[in-house]
């Protein structure tokens, strides 16, 4: 049975699922789904959480990029994502779980906090990779979907500058870290550089993330302050993505 993963194009942790599948030259096809939409879909798939990304093989359904990259190494062991040494396992998996708790949910909110306020902005990239009516229904739609994403993520602008400063304290340590070594833990790529840089993407916009990234212009300028910035931390995270993805 061919591979599906359910996704929000514009997810890090959808990212995070596809750099794994990628990485390790597994087959599959995506299913593009729009926020809010998704529901229904995710819910019958999962008989539980609404969230993304699922992945669904043989019969298996697999929600959640840290489930994912479990079910992954195990199924496909080529090229794995653990080092074989269990120490180095638990320092991975420490990592990632750290990552997964901080960078993934500061960014999220610190970003989405400015962007929701440019809705001709953020429509596109909330849409892409669904039908061309997707765009449509989502612009129509677009202050009930602010609302729920505000209060469902706990976004405002006292949660966007603590997120702020969480997502400088990770920045900076992970930059010093990758100025000094290839790797966060030993000598080899794993899940913990796949998710660190799958997390911190949207910072550096790379190609292979599959969204209309806006113009620099177009950015808020809240966030085009930070990230000139902080340009010089962001590059050695930004280089480890490009490196290996």
């Amino acid at each position: 049975m061919a591979i599906k993963l359910y996704q929000f194009c514009i997810s890090h942790y959808c990212e995070k699922a596809r750099w794994a599948l990628d990485y390790k030259g597994i087959n599959y096809q995506t299913v593009n789904l729009l926020p809010g939409q998704h529901v229904n879909t995710i819910r019958k798939l999962t008989r539980a959480e609404s969230s993304v990304p699922v992945l669904e093989h043989d019969g298996q359904i697999i929600q959640g990029s840290g489930h994912i990259l479990d079910y992954l190494d195990k199924v496909f062991p080529d090229k794995p994502l653990l080092p074989a040494d269990p120490d180095l396992q638990a320092r991975v998996l420490e990592w990632e779980q750290k990552l997964d708790e901080q960078v993934g949910p500061a960014l999220r909110t610190w970003v989405y906090h400015y962007f929701l306020q440019r809705p001709r902005v953020v429509v596109p990239m909330l849409a892409a990779g669904t039908p061309f009516y997707g765009r449509i229904l989502l612009s129509l739609a677009f202050s009930r979907v602010d609302e729920i994403m505000r209060k469902w993520m706990k976004i405002n602008q006292k949660t966007a500058d603590t997120s702020q400063a969480t997502l400088e304290a990770l920045v900076k340590e992970l930059a010093e870290i990758y100025q000094q070594r290839p790797f966060l833990v030993g000598d080899q790529f794993t899940r913990a550089d796949l998710t660190a840089c799958s997390l911190l993407a949207p910072l550096f916009q790379p190609p292979e993330y599959p969204v209309p990234w806006p113009k620099p212009g177009r950015v808020p300028k809240p966030v085009q302050a930070w990230l000139s910035e902080w340009q010089t931390a962001i590059d050695p995270i930004a280089a480890v993505y490009r490196q290996n993805r």
